[in-house]
């Protein structure tokens, strides 16, 4: 009867110890979860979270003002092309309007 004790003994223990791994297994995976959540539910987090938000959306205004930077200085080069051309037709129009006067 000593032999069957500690066989009934062991075998409980063998059943019980796998059945408190399983425990402590679904515990640990149960409090993993739930610091996770509060990680991504922290003010930190978040916090974080909406200053990449803020960064993306200022950088994409920055890349915007460039390019419109850009295309007001090839405009003004373009408006100051033909304020110079402009400069030398009225010039060359003067000239000829005191050369017509001259004539009479």
């Amino acid at each position: 009867m000593d032999n069957w004790t500690q066989i009934v003994i062991t075998i409980v223990g063998v059943l019980g110890s796998g059945a408190i791994w399983k425990y402590l297994e679904a515990r640990l995976k149960t409090k993993s979860a739930e610091k996770q959540t509060e990680i991504q539910n922290s003010d930190g987090v978040q916090y974080r979270d909406d200053l990449k938000n803020r960064v993306r959306n200022l950088e994409s205004l920055l890349a915007k003002s460039s390019d419109e930077k850009d295309d007001m200085r090839s405009r003004i080069e373009e408006l100051i092309g033909e304020v110079n051309a402009l400069r030398v037709e009225v010039d060359y129009l003067k000239r000829e309007n005191d050369r017509l006067k001259d004539k009479r």
